[in-house]
């Protein structure tokens, strides 16, 4: 499967961003799929997860402010980002969760001002 990663962009803190991730060449119901996001100098961490049932799990730092979902019928998935931090600034990935090889896509760079 092929996942591209759109919608980041420039915003200021306690904006909201909704970030899309489409997939091709396979379903995004294939796997359990997450959202991950490397800042700059930190490592790649997994923020948001939704299984092929619909259950979802957050890393603490998001709970409550992010909300991932799947619209299988668009074959994409999609992170609703509320009440952005700076500290939210990094570029995002989508990717089966847990990992499935080490392939990533370009992401999309999010940038929260203070």
């Amino acid at each position: 499967v092929q996942l591209v990663e759109s919608g980041g962009g420039l915003v200021q803190a306690g904006g909201s961003l909704r970030l899309s991730c489409a997939a091709s060449g396979s379903s995004i119901n294939t796997h359990a799929m997450g959202w991950y996001r490397q800042a700059p100098g930190k490592q790649r961490e997994l923020v948001a997860s939704i299984t092929k049932t619909g259950n979802t799990n957050y890393a603490d730092s998001v709970k409550g402010r992010f909300t991932i979902s799947r619209d299988n019928a668009r074959n994409t998935m999609y992170l609703q980002m509320n009440s952005l931090k700076p500290e939210d600034t990094a570029v995002y990935y989508c990717n089966p969760a847990p990992l499935i090889g080490d392939s990533w896509g370009q992401g999309t760079q999010v940038t929260v001002s203070s």
